[in-house]
This record gives structure tokens, C-alpha cells and sequence, in this order.
């Protein structure tokens, strides 16, 4: 057979609509498994903040969209067509866009007429994985009933706790972990729970995972202590909740602390803080400078250095630095079922 013919062959059979979907899949599956995991943000693509733009496309199409009840076989196919004209992937199913855009009566029919709950997309996503990053706890309840996998993991290890970190919803948050959702990363290369809530600055998961039982100081290779991340980002509620948990005021990434990172973005709120909790002012990074040496000259943060090595920490400071260490992290967050004077208690908890 010449090869004009095979050509012409070839052309024919790529123009069949199923050969064509099929084709475009493919591309579509090969360009993202090709794309670097070194960092990994909710449900898919890199360590960015690209998704908050995605969440706010689900959130206005689902204010556009009709409620359309679903009480027949016709106003079902009505139902099942808003959700596919709204910009569907090839590979989500209806499950996935009702979990997102938060469709409880539409999610709940979809289960009712055995549509699979586990059912995932080439990137292993979840509709659990949807529901938590746009924090539909209604949605999220209803797929658990349905024996939803609390664990599930996409192709780069994000479980629906991760998104609820990354979306702040503490309610999602609680409802997975009473259901047996793990904490810890499935590699350690991978951003743990703890790293994407103090990235985000979302306090209140970071208080919710702490009590729950996560480490305050897990690291992760390449970002270094949650409190190193909170502080990279400036999040200052976040890096009071870490240090009131008992969090290390020292560790950080390699040689550089959360104080030399503080003192380089001249963020007066976050270095007083961190001094108030122990901080050594004395520390040298990789490059041998202290916080002093890297804030901006001049400048607030520089000042406050300045002044704070010119004077010692007072007895009051030192009392409550030491009563702490020989309490121990794990015993802090029970300070407050002690029989103690209230102003005893908000001393040593730093309130």
C-alpha cells in the first residue's frame, strides 16, 4: 500500500468523533503527567496560587447557573446538562462539578442513581477532593455517607484534607478527620497539611490540625518548619498559633531561622513576636549573618534588632520561656484544664 494511501487513511479514521475525543484525552493525560511535581497545589498543577482563580470560575458558574430539580427523567437530563455546559473537563464527571460547585440535591441524586462516589479523573481527583477545596461541607457530609475514600491521593499526593488547608475550611477539616483522614504527607518531598494551612495563613486550620495531633515542627525538606513557611509568607496569626502550641522559635530551613526571614522582609509584628518567644538574635545563616545583618538599614525591624540586643530579656520574659520548656510541648495545650488563676494561664500561653 503506498504511503498517499496510508495518509489518506489516516486522515479519515482521526476525523471520527470517537477517534478524535480519544486522541485529544490522550494529548491532554501526556502534557500533564509530563509537568514537574517538585511542588504540588490543590488537586493539580505546581506549588502556585493558580488555583484560587479556578475556585473563583466554579464559584460564578455556579452562581449563574439554574437550579433545575430533578424529580424526572427529563428534568434529570436538564440537571446533567447545566452541569456539562458550564465547562466540564473532558474527564470530570457531573459527580465532580455538583462536589464543586456545591449542588447537594444534585450531588445526592447522582449517588442515588449509583453513580460511582469514588470516581476519578485521569489526575486521580475525587469529587471529595472538589468539595473540600471549595469548602462544601453539606457536599462533603453527603459523599462520606456515600463511602467516600477519605485518603484519596491525586497523581501528585494531594488528599482532600490538603485542599481543605488550602481553602480554609475548617468545617470540611473536622469532618474528614473524624472520618479517619491522615496528616502526613505520602512522601516527604511532598508539602505536608500543615505547610499548605500556614502558607495560606488559614490559623484556624493550623490550631484544628495541632489539636488533632499533627507536629508543629514536622519539616519538610525544601520549605523547611510550617513556622519557617508562616513566616516566609508573613502570616503572623499563623505563626502565633505555632509558637503558642509550642512550635520551635528557632528551627527553620538549613541554616537560615524564622527570625533571619522575619528581619530580611523588615516585618516588625512577626520579629516581635518570635523575640517574645525565645528567638536568638545570635544565629548565623549560611552565608554567617544574623536577623541584624539582613534587615533593611534603618528600618523598624532594624531598630527594634538593635534595641533588643542593647537590652536583656526581663525576669518576667525569662520566667515564662523557662516554665514552658520544662512543661513540654505536649503538655501546653493542656494548660488550660489546670486548676490555675486565669491571668496564670494567658501569661503562659502568651494571650
Amino acid at each position: 500500500m503506498s504511503t498517499g494511501t496510508l495518509l489518506s487513511l489516516n486522515a479519515v479514521v482521526t476525523k471520527q468523533p470517537k477517534v478524535r475525543a480519544a486522541m485529544t484525552l490522550r494529548e491532554k493525560a501526556n502534557s500533564e503527567l509530563a509537568l514537574d511535581r517538585t511542588h504540588v497545589s490543590p488537586i493539580r498543577g505546581t506549588w502556585s496560587s493558580s488555583t484560587s482563580s479556578r475556585g473563583e470560575m466554579s464559584r460564578k458558574r455556579a452562581a449563574e447557573s439554574v437550579s433545575v430539580p430533578c424529580s424526572t427523567p427529563e428534568r434529570k437530563r436538564a440537571c446533567w446538562g447545566v452541569l456539562i455546559s458550564q465547562g466540564s473537563w473532558a474527564d470530570r464527571s457531573p459527580l465532580h462539578d455538583a462536589a464543586s460547585q456545591g449542588r447537594l440535591l444534585i450531588l445526592r441524586r447522582l449517588l442515588a442513581e449509583g453513580n460511582q462516589v469514588n470516581i476519578k479523573t485521569i489526575d486521580q481527583v475525587t469529587p471529595l477532593h472538589e468539595a473540600c477545596l471549595s469548602g462544601h461541607v453539606a457536599c462533603v457530609r453527603a459523599l462520606l455517607s456515600a463511602g467516600a475514600n477519605v485518603n484519596a491521593a491525586t497523581i501528585d499526593g494531594v488528599t482532600p484534607l490538603y485542599n481543605c488547608c488550602a481553602s480554609g475550611s475548617v468545617g470540611c477539616m473536622e469532618l474528614l478527620l473524624q472520618n479517619g483522614a491522615h496528616m502526613h504527607t505520602l512522601h516527604t518531598h511532598f508539602p505536608s497539611c500543615m505547610h499548605e494551612a500556614c502558607r495560606r495563613g488559614n490559623s484556624q486550620c493550623v490550631e484544628t490540625l495541632v489539636s488533632h495531633g499533627a507536629d508543629p515542627d514536622g519539616q519538610v525538606p525544601h520549605l523547611g518548619s510550617p513556622l519557617y513557611e508562616s513566616c516566609l509568607h508573613r502570616h503572623t496569626a499563623c505563626s502565633k498559633v505555632l509558637l503558642n502550641k509550642g512550635a520551635s522559635v528557632n528551627a527553620g530551613k538549613g541554616g537560615e531561622s524564622p527570625l533571619h526571614v522575619a528581619a530580611r522582609q523588615d516585618s516588625t509584628d512577626l520579629v516581635s513576636v518570635l523575640l517574645d518567644h525565645g528567638a536568638e538574635t545570635k544565629l548565623r545563616d549560611g552565608n554567617g549573618q544574623r536577623p541584624l545583618d539582613l534587615a533593611p538599614p534603618g528600618g523598624e525591624t532594624h531598630q527594634l534588632l538593635v534595641a533588643f540586643e542593647a537590652s536583656p530579656r526581663s525576669l518576667c520574659q525569662l520566667c515564662r520561656l523557662r516554665i514552658r520548656t520544662v512543661i513540654g510541648r505536649a503538655r501546653l495545650m493542656q494548660l488550660p484544664l489546670l486548676p490555675l488563676p486565669s491571668l496564670l494561664t494567658q501569661y503562659l500561653e502568651h494571650t
